[in-house]
């Protein structure tokens, strides 16, 4: 049988569109959410609150708009929220997931992850305290705060060893740390930065030595997302495995903790320097 003008056209049609385009027409939107509360990560957008900014919003939106697709980063309320949103398919994707295995039933997590949050050792200026190692934290009294999401073997030695003083918030961890409480907190490096720059602690305390624990924020898709399938997940493992290769990960971190330090200038929450 043989094709006419019409059928040869659509022939060539077909060969000319590549595997990639076709896939990428299955899902040409994806809407995201995160938690509102952790600069420079993530929190909620003063102008808009309803979306959320910072340096996992801009990544992720980096990453989904080379494989043409857009993105929507909206707040979904406290981060046990987020994860219900995403969880039950309302929304496709979690931009800053902790690995936890029970989640893995709802979830899937995207290796490797957006971001390593690396957590300091935090002290204040004046502090009189020598570690070589976390064993050699044992000596003094630290805080940590509840909302901190560190590895599963981490949080086993710091119960163990460590026995934290545990705080509401790092806003808490860190007060108890300038009142002489506790000897050291631990906290993220830049989620430690823009808080000591909220509560105008610059002067007062400073992160010590080498990161004692690195866990993943993993971009997690839900397994009800319609979405979710194995040529998203495939090209945004591709495109998480170059961004430190190139080192946009860092340059965009830099760039949301200047973005939060202007926030709090502007609203008058920080000393001006």
């Amino acid at each position: 049988m043989r094709l006419g003008a019409t059928g040869r056209t659509l022939a060539c049609m077909t060969v000319l569109v590549s595997p990639l385009a076709m896939a990428a027409g299955k899902c040409e939107r994806l809407v995201a959410t995160g938690s509102p509360d952790a600069p420079p990560y993530s929190w909620q957008d003063p102008k808009d609150p309803k979306h959320l900014i910072g340096a996992n919003v801009d990544l992720l939106r980096q990453v989904a708009g080379k494989l043409g697709i857009k993105v929507e980063v909206l707040n979904a309320g406290r981060r046990d929220q987020a994860l219900e949103e995403v969880r039950s398919g309302r929304m496709d994707l979690l931009l800053d997931a902790p690995l936890q295995v029970e989640q893995l039933t709802s979830l899937d997590y995207i290796h490797p992850p957006l971001q390593l949050n690396e957590y300091l050792v935090w002290t204040r200026h004046d502090a009189e305290l020598t570690f070589d190692g976390p064993a050699d934290l044992a000596r003094y009294r630290g805080s940590l705060s509840e909302r901190a999401r560190l590895t599963p073997a981490f949080t086993a030695f710091a119960k163990d060893q460590l026995k934290p003083v545990m705080a509401q918030n790092l806003t808490q961890a860190f007060q108890k740390l300038v009142l002489g409480q506790v000897d050291y907190v631990l906290a993220g490096r830049y989620s430690g930065m823009a808080m000591v720059q909220s509560l105008g602690m610059n002067d007062a305390l400073i992160a010590r030595g080498l990161p004692v624990d690195r866990p993943g924020l993993y971009v997690a898709l839900s397994h009800d997302s319609a979405c979710n399938d194995s040529w998203l997940r495939g090209h945004l493992a591709e495109k998480l495995t170059e961004l430190p290769i190139s080192g946009t990960s860092d340059a965009v971190l830099q760039t949301n903790l200047e973005r939060w330090k202007a926030q709090l200038q502007a609203q008058g929450d920080a000393p001006k320097h």
